[in-house]
Protein backbone atom coordinates (compact mmCIF):
# COMPACT_ATOMS: atom_id res chain seq x y z
CA UNK A 1 0.00 0.00 0.00
CA UNK A 2 1.02 3.61 -0.49
CA UNK A 3 0.20 6.62 1.64
CA UNK A 4 1.13 10.29 1.82
CA UNK A 5 1.47 11.97 5.20
CA UNK A 6 0.91 15.73 5.03
CA UNK A 7 3.01 17.16 7.84
CA UNK A 8 6.37 15.93 9.11
CA UNK A 9 5.92 17.20 12.64
CA UNK A 10 5.42 15.08 15.71
CA UNK A 11 2.28 13.21 14.64
CA UNK A 12 3.07 13.01 10.94
CA UNK A 13 6.67 11.86 11.25
CA UNK A 14 5.99 9.28 13.95
CA UNK A 15 2.87 7.93 12.23
CA UNK A 16 4.47 7.88 8.79
CA UNK A 17 7.57 6.12 10.06
CA UNK A 18 5.54 3.51 11.94
CA UNK A 19 3.35 2.84 8.89
CA UNK A 20 6.57 2.34 6.92
CA UNK A 21 7.68 -0.14 9.56
CA UNK A 22 4.42 -2.01 8.87
CA UNK A 23 5.55 -2.34 5.24
CA UNK A 24 3.59 0.57 3.77
CA UNK A 25 5.29 2.88 1.26
CA UNK A 26 5.15 6.35 2.84
CA UNK A 27 5.97 9.86 1.66
CA UNK A 28 6.02 12.53 4.35
CA UNK A 29 5.31 15.97 2.87
CA UNK A 30 6.16 19.22 4.63
CA UNK A 31 6.57 22.70 3.08
CA UNK A 32 9.46 23.46 5.44
CA UNK A 33 12.38 22.97 3.07
CA UNK A 34 14.92 23.11 5.90
CA UNK A 35 13.13 20.34 7.79
CA UNK A 36 12.91 18.13 4.71
CA UNK A 37 16.59 18.69 3.92
CA UNK A 38 17.51 17.72 7.48
CA UNK A 39 15.38 14.59 7.22
CA UNK A 40 17.12 13.68 3.97
CA UNK A 41 20.40 14.12 5.85
CA UNK A 42 19.18 11.82 8.63
CA UNK A 43 18.62 14.63 11.14
CA UNK A 44 15.38 14.20 13.09
CA UNK A 45 13.70 17.54 13.95
CA UNK A 46 12.07 16.29 17.16
CA UNK A 47 13.26 14.29 20.13
CA UNK A 48 11.42 10.99 20.46
CA UNK A 49 13.21 7.88 21.79
CA UNK A 50 13.89 5.37 19.04
CA UNK A 51 12.57 7.50 16.20
CA UNK A 52 15.92 8.32 14.60
CA UNK A 53 16.85 4.66 14.21
CA UNK A 54 13.41 3.75 12.84
CA UNK A 55 13.52 6.60 10.30
CA UNK A 56 16.98 5.59 9.09
CA UNK A 57 15.95 1.95 8.82
CA UNK A 58 12.88 2.64 6.69
CA UNK A 59 14.60 5.26 4.52
CA UNK A 60 17.32 2.70 3.79
CA UNK A 61 14.65 0.11 2.95
CA UNK A 62 13.03 2.52 0.48
CA UNK A 63 9.71 2.58 2.29
CA UNK A 64 10.02 6.12 3.68
CA UNK A 65 10.74 9.24 1.61
CA UNK A 66 10.28 12.98 2.07
CA UNK A 67 9.02 15.81 -0.12
CA UNK A 68 8.13 19.48 0.17
CA UNK A 69 4.95 19.35 -1.94
CA UNK A 70 2.15 16.97 -2.88
CA UNK A 71 2.92 17.80 -6.51
CA UNK A 72 6.13 15.79 -6.09
CA UNK A 73 4.12 12.65 -5.25
CA UNK A 74 2.62 10.17 -7.71
CA UNK A 75 -1.21 10.38 -7.59
CA UNK A 76 -1.57 6.70 -6.70
CA UNK A 77 -1.70 6.83 -2.91
CA UNK A 78 -4.29 4.66 -1.20
CA UNK A 79 -4.64 7.33 1.48
CA UNK A 80 -3.52 10.88 2.17
CA UNK A 81 -3.28 11.70 5.86
CA UNK A 82 -3.65 15.26 7.12
CA UNK A 83 -1.26 15.56 10.06
CA UNK A 84 -0.71 19.31 10.25
CA UNK A 85 -0.85 21.59 13.28
CA UNK A 86 -4.10 22.81 14.82
CA UNK A 87 -2.83 25.39 17.33
CA UNK A 88 -5.10 27.45 19.54
CA UNK A 89 -6.28 30.73 18.01
CA UNK A 90 -5.23 33.37 20.52
CA UNK A 91 -8.15 35.66 19.73
CA UNK A 92 -10.93 33.22 20.68
CA UNK A 93 -9.49 29.91 21.93
CA UNK A 94 -10.76 27.87 18.98
CA UNK A 95 -8.52 25.45 17.10
CA UNK A 96 -6.87 27.13 14.13
CA UNK A 97 -7.90 25.00 11.14
CA UNK A 98 -6.19 27.09 8.46
CA UNK A 99 -3.45 24.46 7.95
CA UNK A 100 -6.04 21.68 7.69
CA UNK A 101 -8.12 23.56 5.14
CA UNK A 102 -5.03 24.45 3.10
CA UNK A 103 -4.12 20.77 3.13
CA UNK A 104 -7.61 19.96 1.82
CA UNK A 105 -7.11 22.40 -1.07
CA UNK A 106 -3.73 20.86 -1.86
CA UNK A 107 -5.25 17.38 -1.80
CA UNK A 108 -8.02 18.48 -4.15
CA UNK A 109 -5.37 19.43 -6.71
CA UNK A 110 -3.60 16.10 -6.17
CA UNK A 111 -6.53 13.70 -6.58
CA UNK A 112 -7.38 12.20 -9.98
CA UNK A 113 -10.76 10.86 -11.23
CA UNK A 114 -9.81 7.23 -11.89
CA UNK A 115 -8.06 6.40 -8.63
CA UNK A 116 -9.87 6.06 -5.29
CA UNK A 117 -8.11 7.72 -2.37
CA UNK A 118 -9.04 8.01 1.29
CA UNK A 119 -8.43 11.46 2.79
CA UNK A 120 -7.75 10.95 6.48
CA UNK A 121 -7.72 13.61 9.18
CA UNK A 122 -5.01 12.53 11.62
CA UNK A 123 -4.71 15.98 13.20
CA UNK A 124 -6.84 16.64 16.25
CA UNK A 125 -9.74 18.63 14.84
CA UNK A 126 -13.07 19.94 16.15
CA UNK A 127 -16.19 17.93 15.46
CA UNK A 128 -17.43 18.64 11.96
CA UNK A 129 -14.02 19.29 10.41
CA UNK A 130 -14.07 16.11 8.33
CA UNK A 131 -17.31 17.19 6.68
CA UNK A 132 -15.81 20.58 5.89
CA UNK A 133 -12.70 18.95 4.40
CA UNK A 134 -14.96 16.91 2.12
CA UNK A 135 -16.84 20.04 1.01
CA UNK A 136 -13.59 21.86 0.20
CA UNK A 137 -12.25 19.00 -1.91
CA UNK A 138 -15.53 18.39 -3.76
CA UNK A 139 -15.91 22.06 -4.55
CA UNK A 140 -12.36 22.32 -5.89
CA UNK A 141 -12.28 18.97 -7.71
CA UNK A 142 -15.76 17.56 -8.48
CA UNK A 143 -14.28 14.69 -10.49
CA UNK A 144 -12.12 13.37 -7.66
CA UNK A 145 -12.77 9.80 -6.50
CA UNK A 146 -12.30 9.94 -2.73
CA UNK A 147 -13.87 9.55 0.69
CA UNK A 148 -13.01 11.21 3.99
CA UNK A 149 -12.11 9.39 7.20
CA UNK A 150 -11.14 10.49 10.69
CA UNK A 151 -8.35 8.59 12.42
CA UNK A 152 -7.30 10.39 15.62
CA UNK A 153 -3.87 9.76 17.09
CA UNK A 154 -3.33 8.62 20.67
CA UNK A 155 0.43 9.05 20.88
CA UNK A 156 2.15 10.01 24.12
CA UNK A 157 5.31 12.01 23.67
CA UNK A 158 8.24 9.96 24.92
CA UNK A 159 6.57 6.63 24.13
CA UNK A 160 4.95 7.35 20.78
CA UNK A 161 6.46 4.48 18.81
CA UNK A 162 5.23 1.91 21.30
CA UNK A 163 1.84 3.60 21.37
CA UNK A 164 1.55 3.31 17.58
CA UNK A 165 2.89 -0.24 17.33
CA UNK A 166 1.02 -1.60 20.36
CA UNK A 167 -1.98 0.71 20.87
CA UNK A 168 -4.88 0.24 23.27
CA UNK A 169 -7.18 0.70 20.29
CA UNK A 170 -7.46 2.16 16.81
CA UNK A 171 -10.37 4.50 16.14
CA UNK A 172 -11.51 5.60 12.72
CA UNK A 173 -14.71 7.12 11.41
CA UNK A 174 -16.10 7.15 7.87
CA UNK A 175 -19.37 6.74 5.97
CA UNK A 176 -17.66 4.91 3.12
CA UNK A 177 -17.30 1.13 3.01
CA UNK A 178 -14.41 1.49 0.53
CA UNK A 179 -12.62 3.88 2.89
CA UNK A 180 -13.20 1.54 5.83
CA UNK A 181 -11.66 -1.30 3.83
CA UNK A 182 -8.54 0.79 3.15
CA UNK A 183 -8.25 1.82 6.80
CA UNK A 184 -8.53 -1.76 8.02
CA UNK A 185 -5.93 -2.87 5.48
CA UNK A 186 -3.49 -0.19 6.69
CA UNK A 187 -3.87 -1.35 10.28
CA UNK A 188 -3.96 -5.07 9.45
CA UNK A 189 -0.63 -5.76 11.23
CA UNK A 190 -2.33 -4.84 14.51
CA UNK A 191 -4.92 -7.58 14.08
CA UNK A 192 -2.13 -10.05 14.85
CA UNK A 193 -1.94 -8.66 18.39
CA UNK A 194 -5.74 -8.43 18.63
CA UNK A 195 -5.86 -4.65 18.87
CA UNK A 196 -9.47 -3.45 19.14
CA UNK A 197 -10.55 -1.55 16.02
CA UNK A 198 -13.37 0.91 16.67
CA UNK A 199 -15.21 2.03 13.53
CA UNK A 200 -17.58 4.98 13.89
CA UNK A 201 -18.97 7.96 12.01
CA UNK A 202 -16.75 10.96 11.28
CA UNK A 203 -18.32 12.98 14.10
CA UNK A 204 -18.02 10.21 16.68
CA UNK A 205 -14.37 9.63 15.81
CA UNK A 206 -13.55 13.33 16.15
CA UNK A 207 -15.45 13.51 19.43
CA UNK A 208 -13.67 10.44 20.80
CA UNK A 209 -10.30 12.18 20.62
CA UNK A 210 -11.51 15.30 22.42
CA UNK A 211 -13.51 13.37 24.99
CA UNK A 212 -10.55 11.14 25.81
CA UNK A 213 -8.14 14.02 26.36
CA UNK A 214 -10.73 15.98 28.35
CA UNK A 215 -11.32 13.02 30.63
CA UNK A 216 -7.61 12.51 31.30
CA UNK A 217 -7.13 16.22 31.97
CA UNK A 218 -10.05 16.05 34.40
CA UNK A 219 -8.53 13.05 36.17
CA UNK A 220 -5.20 14.87 36.60
CA UNK A 221 -6.92 17.99 37.90
CA UNK A 222 -9.07 15.94 40.28
CA UNK A 223 -6.07 14.30 41.96
CA UNK A 224 -4.28 17.66 42.12
CA UNK A 225 -7.17 19.17 44.04
CA UNK A 226 -7.33 16.11 46.29
CA UNK A 227 -3.59 16.64 46.90
CA UNK A 228 -4.22 20.20 48.08
CA UNK A 229 -6.86 18.94 50.50
CA UNK A 230 -4.50 16.18 51.69
CA UNK A 231 -2.02 18.87 52.71
CA UNK A 232 -4.70 20.59 54.79
CA UNK A 233 -5.93 17.46 56.59
CA UNK A 234 -2.66 15.55 56.98
CA UNK A 235 -3.29 12.82 54.41
CA UNK A 236 -0.88 11.43 51.79
CA UNK A 237 -2.13 11.84 48.23
CA UNK A 238 -0.02 8.94 46.96
CA UNK A 239 -1.71 6.57 49.40
CA UNK A 240 -5.09 7.99 48.43
CA UNK A 241 -4.32 7.63 44.71
CA UNK A 242 -3.32 4.01 45.17
CA UNK A 243 -6.38 3.32 47.26
CA UNK A 244 -8.79 4.65 44.64
CA UNK A 245 -6.75 3.58 41.63
CA UNK A 246 -7.08 -0.09 42.51
CA UNK A 247 -10.80 0.30 41.90
CA UNK A 248 -11.22 -1.05 38.37
CA UNK A 249 -13.84 1.59 37.64
CA UNK A 250 -11.28 4.35 38.30
CA UNK A 251 -7.90 2.89 37.32
CA UNK A 252 -4.46 3.92 38.56
CA UNK A 253 -3.22 5.89 35.54
CA UNK A 254 -3.17 9.70 35.55
CA UNK A 255 -3.53 9.84 39.32
CA UNK A 256 -0.10 11.37 39.95
CA UNK A 257 -0.37 14.69 41.75
CA UNK A 258 1.83 17.46 40.40
CA UNK A 259 2.02 21.06 39.21
CA UNK A 260 -0.67 20.73 36.54
CA UNK A 261 -0.86 19.35 33.03
CA UNK A 262 0.80 20.89 29.99
CA UNK A 263 2.03 19.75 26.60
CA UNK A 264 0.79 19.90 23.05
CA UNK A 265 -2.57 18.20 23.56
CA UNK A 266 -4.44 18.65 26.84
CA UNK A 267 -4.41 22.47 27.09
CA UNK A 268 -5.27 22.97 23.42
CA UNK A 269 -7.84 20.20 23.14
CA UNK A 270 -9.76 20.93 26.33
CA UNK A 271 -10.07 24.57 25.30
CA UNK A 272 -11.20 23.70 21.77
CA UNK A 273 -13.79 21.26 23.12
CA UNK A 274 -15.30 23.83 25.47
CA UNK A 275 -15.47 26.40 22.68
CA UNK A 276 -17.32 23.96 20.43
CA UNK A 277 -19.66 23.02 23.28
CA UNK A 278 -20.44 26.66 24.04
CA UNK A 279 -21.16 27.40 20.39
CA UNK A 280 -23.54 24.47 20.20
CA UNK A 281 -25.37 25.55 23.34
CA UNK A 282 -24.24 22.52 25.34
CA UNK A 283 -21.45 23.81 27.61
CA UNK A 284 -19.24 21.30 29.41
CA UNK A 285 -18.92 22.90 32.84
CA UNK A 286 -16.63 20.23 34.24
CA UNK A 287 -14.01 20.76 31.52
CA UNK A 288 -14.34 24.55 31.78
CA UNK A 289 -13.53 24.25 35.48
CA UNK A 290 -10.64 21.89 34.78
CA UNK A 291 -9.06 24.47 32.45
CA UNK A 292 -9.46 27.26 35.00
CA UNK A 293 -8.13 25.19 37.92
CA UNK A 294 -5.14 23.95 35.94
CA UNK A 295 -4.15 27.41 34.70
CA UNK A 296 -4.28 28.82 38.22
CA UNK A 297 -2.40 25.84 39.62
CA UNK A 298 0.58 26.24 37.29
CA UNK A 299 0.85 29.91 38.16
CA UNK A 300 0.70 29.13 41.89
CA UNK A 301 3.66 26.73 41.82
CA UNK A 302 6.19 29.57 41.99
CA UNK A 303 4.65 30.57 45.33
CA UNK A 304 5.60 27.17 46.74
CA UNK A 305 9.20 27.70 45.71
CA UNK A 306 9.28 31.19 47.20
CA UNK A 307 7.73 29.94 50.44
CA UNK A 308 10.42 27.25 50.71
CA UNK A 309 13.07 29.98 50.42
CA UNK A 310 11.76 31.71 53.57
CA UNK A 311 9.30 33.75 51.53
CA UNK A 312 11.89 35.71 49.55
CA UNK A 313 13.96 34.85 46.47
CA UNK A 314 15.11 38.35 45.59
CA UNK A 315 18.78 38.18 44.66
CA UNK A 316 18.90 34.44 45.39
CA UNK A 317 19.83 31.71 42.96
CA UNK A 318 17.08 29.20 42.24
CA UNK A 319 17.97 25.89 40.59
CA UNK A 320 15.33 24.52 38.22
CA UNK A 321 15.67 20.84 37.33
CA UNK A 322 13.76 20.00 34.16
CA UNK A 323 11.84 22.38 31.91
CA UNK A 324 10.17 20.13 29.30
CA UNK A 325 6.49 19.52 29.97
CA UNK A 326 7.27 15.83 30.61
CA UNK A 327 10.30 13.49 30.44
CA UNK A 328 11.63 11.99 27.20
CA UNK A 329 10.70 14.97 25.06
CA UNK A 330 12.03 18.41 24.21
CA UNK A 331 8.49 19.79 23.87
CA UNK A 332 7.99 23.05 25.75
CA UNK A 333 4.39 23.66 24.78
CA UNK A 334 2.43 24.75 27.87
CA UNK A 335 5.17 23.45 30.15
CA UNK A 336 4.77 24.45 33.79
CA UNK A 337 8.26 25.96 33.48
CA UNK A 338 6.78 28.71 31.31
CA UNK A 339 4.71 29.82 34.31
CA UNK A 340 7.10 29.09 37.17
CA UNK A 341 10.35 30.52 35.84
CA UNK A 342 9.01 33.96 34.80
CA UNK A 343 7.20 34.25 38.14
CA UNK A 344 10.43 33.50 40.01
CA UNK A 345 12.32 36.01 37.88
CA UNK A 346 9.65 38.63 38.56
CA UNK A 347 10.16 37.98 42.27
CA UNK A 348 13.87 38.75 41.84
CA UNK A 349 15.29 35.23 41.59
CA UNK A 350 18.35 34.40 39.52
CA UNK A 351 17.28 31.21 37.76
CA UNK A 352 19.80 28.62 36.65
CA UNK A 353 18.39 25.52 35.03
CA UNK A 354 19.23 22.17 33.53
CA UNK A 355 17.22 19.81 31.30
CA UNK A 356 18.77 16.80 29.53
CA UNK A 357 17.05 17.55 26.21
CA UNK A 358 14.86 20.66 26.17
CA UNK A 359 17.26 23.54 26.91
CA UNK A 360 17.70 24.55 23.27
CA UNK A 361 13.94 24.93 22.82
CA UNK A 362 13.49 26.46 26.27
CA UNK A 363 16.13 29.13 25.68
CA UNK A 364 13.96 30.59 22.91
CA UNK A 365 11.08 31.03 25.35
CA UNK A 366 12.74 31.83 28.66
CA UNK A 367 15.15 34.79 28.49
CA UNK A 368 17.41 35.56 31.40
CA UNK A 369 17.89 31.95 32.49
CA UNK A 370 21.41 30.61 33.02
CA UNK A 371 21.50 27.24 31.27
CA UNK A 372 23.97 24.80 32.80
CA UNK A 373 25.82 21.73 31.58
CA UNK A 374 24.51 19.38 34.27
CA UNK A 375 22.41 19.06 37.42
CA UNK A 376 25.10 20.04 39.90
CA UNK A 377 26.15 23.13 38.00
CA UNK A 378 22.51 24.19 38.20
CA UNK A 379 22.52 23.56 41.96
CA UNK A 380 25.73 25.53 42.56
CA UNK A 381 25.07 28.44 44.90
CA UNK A 382 21.30 27.90 44.87
CA UNK A 383 19.23 28.77 47.91
CA UNK A 384 16.46 26.47 46.74
CA UNK A 385 16.08 23.81 44.05
CA UNK A 386 12.84 22.80 42.34
CA UNK A 387 12.11 19.67 40.32
CA UNK A 388 9.73 20.56 37.49
CA UNK A 389 10.20 17.53 35.21
CA UNK A 390 10.68 13.97 36.46
CA UNK A 391 13.63 12.98 34.29
CA UNK A 392 15.22 9.72 35.46
CA UNK A 393 18.51 11.40 36.29
CA UNK A 394 16.78 13.52 38.91
CA UNK A 395 15.46 10.42 40.68
CA UNK A 396 18.77 9.53 42.33
CA UNK A 397 20.44 12.83 43.23
CA UNK A 398 23.63 12.75 45.29
CA UNK A 399 22.36 14.82 48.20
CA UNK A 400 25.72 15.02 49.93
CA UNK A 401 27.22 16.51 46.79
CA UNK A 402 24.21 18.76 46.34
CA UNK A 403 24.46 20.03 49.90
CA UNK A 404 28.10 20.93 49.40
CA UNK A 405 27.45 23.07 46.33
CA UNK A 406 24.14 24.70 47.34
CA UNK A 407 23.85 27.84 49.44
CA UNK A 408 21.04 26.17 51.41
CA UNK A 409 19.78 22.56 51.38
CA UNK A 410 16.21 23.21 50.23
CA UNK A 411 14.32 21.10 47.67
CA UNK A 412 10.82 21.63 46.29
CA UNK A 413 9.75 18.42 44.59
CA UNK A 414 6.74 19.19 42.39
CA UNK A 415 6.72 15.66 40.99
CA UNK A 416 6.85 13.68 44.26
CA UNK A 417 9.95 11.77 43.16
CA UNK A 418 11.26 11.30 46.70
CA UNK A 419 9.76 10.03 49.94
CA UNK A 420 9.50 12.57 52.77
CA UNK A 421 10.87 10.04 55.30
CA UNK A 422 13.96 9.42 53.16
CA UNK A 423 14.51 13.13 52.59
CA UNK A 424 14.39 13.79 56.32
CA UNK A 425 17.61 11.78 56.64
CA UNK A 426 19.47 13.88 54.07
CA UNK A 427 19.41 17.13 56.02
CA UNK A 428 17.37 18.85 53.33
CA UNK A 429 14.35 20.99 53.94
CA UNK A 430 11.92 19.18 51.65
CA UNK A 431 8.45 19.95 50.34
CA UNK A 432 6.31 18.10 47.84
CA UNK A 433 2.71 17.86 46.60
CA UNK A 434 -0.10 16.51 48.76
CA UNK A 435 2.04 14.85 51.43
Amino acid sequence: MKIVMLGAGYVGLVSGTCFAEFGVTVTCVDPDEGKIKRLHDGIIPIFEPGLDALVKKNVAAGRLTFATSLSQCEPDADAVFIAVGTPTRHEDGHADLSYVYQAAKDIAAYLIPDHFTVVVTKSTVPIGTGREVEKIIRAANPQADFAVASNPEFLREGSAIGDFMRPDRVVFGTDSDKAAEVMRALYRPLYLIETPIVQTTLESSEMTKYAGNAFLATKITFINEIADLCEKVGANVQDVARGIGLDGRIGKKFLHAGPGYGGSCFPKDTLALTKTAQEKGSPIRIVETVIDVNNKRKKAMADRVIAAADGNVKGKKVAVLGVAFKPNTDDMRDSVALDVIPALQKAGALVQAFDPVAMKEAAKLLPGVVWTKDTYEALAGASVAVILTEWNEFRALDFKRAQKVMAAPVLVDLRNIYKPADMAKTGFSYSSIGR
